[in-house]
């Protein structure tokens, strides 16, 4: 800011995105933009009257009361238990707070199909709606517990010091100073959530719950490339555009920074006194339906199912890819939303807000779709490529960069941005204060979104289907092979392998965040 601007009160003029910052983004938007390309192609080829006769029928109304119906109380439920469990753990002294961090956290390294067919072996009552959103409600809530997580340990806890000098009992204090706060992180997360329900095939298929998704499967599975399919994916979009706008709407235009991380405060926990038998109650019953049944059904299938076998060979070579296909797609998604985010908070205008919105367009769509969007235009116009690595990496990007920039963001959000001003006045390169000022206050929002991305790349399944170089599987694959087939026994050694590799990382991530953020407690009552 000049002086004579200060003088007066006008506000600074923002530099302009560097070329480094904008090639990254600019690459990003053309290779997400051909899935919307595709899809307009294959409607604009149906012709105006048979797309009408194709959108406007009995059977579509079906599919978006279905999917709008389950999207919504996935979503609604998982904020719900995802906030409860984030504000037990870090503020409140509940028992075995540490244990309850990570069992909380678990049910999302067990993949939604992986646990659907645990509770369809269990019953046939889990058919249908009731299955679909039980499945998909105790995998998800965990993308807002994570995030909202990180949101209260990061927040000064001077705000929630001077609402209860005020007078602000526990409840008042959380609503009127805490959860403002939780906004970025709790819409944020809410959106993938949503998102990801609109994409969800695997599940769904095994728990005959018919949505768009699995529609525009069939449909793909039926005729390829079908008018039909095309159409559903239009509709499909159409819901992805109302739930982003409506996330933008709701988290608004406020920032919330601080200038001190709080660390030198000590953390004031609530003592639960009479409630804390029904919020132990709850985590129990919590883990025992999200993470107790299904690994319970897969013991089960591992140790009495006559399919069963253990083929060490194939379970080795399995997972090496599949861990090599994780580590390397996660890195490269991180690298792509990093530049992402701060565009589209630093820097204002119409490429900040595509930068921010088209990676979660992008993420409602079925990996089915990315994966024929890909194989179109690879044939075509990029032939070396096609099954190859590098193209299922490109897939891995487009599918899953908003779970890298939410986490990524929700950081962002409170890193103040008065520091790096400060920082370049001192003369040091816009390069140098991005590592030296702003790097190390995100480097927990990109460990979580490495993470999320890591788990969900494991557990992807109809992109790599469609992409995987010939000859090559990974555990999900070979997971669905077995159920499809009802080979519940077959499916449980690499079940439960996938389930133990994604753990550990989620382990590892809730133990150090939680350990490394711990402060003397101060406790107060509550009624």
């Amino acid at each position: 800011m000049q002086l004579k601007d200060i003088r007066k009160g006008k506000e600074p003029q923002r530099k302009r995105p560097s070329l480094l910052l904008l090639l990254p983004v600019f690459l990003f938007i053309f290779i997400a933009g051909l899935p919307l390309l595709y899809i307009f192609i294959r409607a604009y080829e149906a012709g105006p009257e048979t797309a009408i006769q194709l959108i406007f029928r009995p059977r579509v109304y079906e599919l978006l009361k279905n999917t709008f119906l389950l999207d919504l109380s996935v979503t609604i439920a998982s904020m719900i238990i995802g906030v409860a469990t984030a504000w037990f753990i870090e503020r409140t002294n509940l028992l075995g707070r540490r244990l309850w961090n990570v069992l909380v956290t678990i049910p999302f390294a067990i993949p939604a199909f992986v646990s659907s067919y645990s509770w369809v072996s269990l019953s046939s009552v889990f058919e249908g709606f009731f299955g679909a959103f039980l499945v998909l409600t105790i995998y998800s809530y965990p993308l807002i517990h994570l995030p909202v997580a990180a949101a209260l340990r990061g927040m000064d806890p001077s705000l929630e010091e001077v609402a209860q000098s005020l007078g602000y009992g526990p409840w008042k204090t959380f609503w009127r100073v805490t959860f403002p706060h939780l906004r970025p992180a709790l819409f944020g997360g809410a959106l993938l959530i949503a998102l990801h329900t609109l994409a969800e095939f695997g599940a769904l298929s095994l728990l005959r719950f018919d949505t768009f998704t699995t529609a525009i499967y069939d449909q793909y599975q039926l005729v390829f490339n079908s008018a039909s399919a095309a159409m559903l994916t239009t509709v499909l979009l159409f819901l992805c555009l109302i739930f982003i706008g409506l996330e933008l709407y709701i988290r608004g235009k406020a920032k919330y920074t601080a200038v001190g991380s709080g660390v030198s405060r000590t953390q004031r926990r609530i003592t639960l006194k009479g409630t804390a038998p029904f919020a132990l109650l709850g985590f129990t019953l919590l883990t025992v339906i999200a993470v107790g049944i299904p690994l319970g059904r897969l013991g089960y299938w591992l140790f009495y199912g006559t399919s069963a076998a253990f083929p060490i060979g194939e379970l080795g070579s399995t997972l090496v890819t599949t861990l090599s296909y994780g580590f390397g797609g996660s890195i490269l998604t991180a690298l792509i939303a990093l530049p992402l985010v701060m565009l589209s908070i630093r820097y204002r205008g119409l490429l900040s807000v595509a930068a921010e919105r088209v990676p979660y367009i992008i993420h409602s769509l079925p990996g089915l779709v990315i994966g024929l969007t890909l194989v179109f235009f690879a044939v075509r116009y990029a032939n070396p490529i096609y099954q190859t690595t590098v193209l299922l990496m490109i897939a891995y990007v487009v599918l899953f960069v908003p779970l890298a920039q939410s986490s990524i963001r929700a950081s962002y959000e409170q890193a103040p941005e008065r520091i790096e001003e400060v920082a370049r006045t001192l003369g040091k390169r816009p390069l140098n204060v991005f590592f030296t000022v702003t790097f190390p206050l995100i480097i927990p929002g990109i460990g979580a979104g490495m993470a999320l991305v890591f788990l969900k790349i494991m557990n992807e399944l109809t992109a790599t289907l469609l992409l995987r170089p010939t000859g090559v599987d990974t555990l999900a694959i070979k997971i669905w092979q077995h159920t499809t087939n009802a080979e519940f026994a077959a499916a449980a050694p690499y079940a439960a392998l996938l389930i133990i590799i994604s753990s550990l990382p989620v382990y590892i991530l809730t133990m150090r965040s939680f350990s490394g953020t711990r402060r003397k407690k101060h406790e107060v009552n509550i009624d």
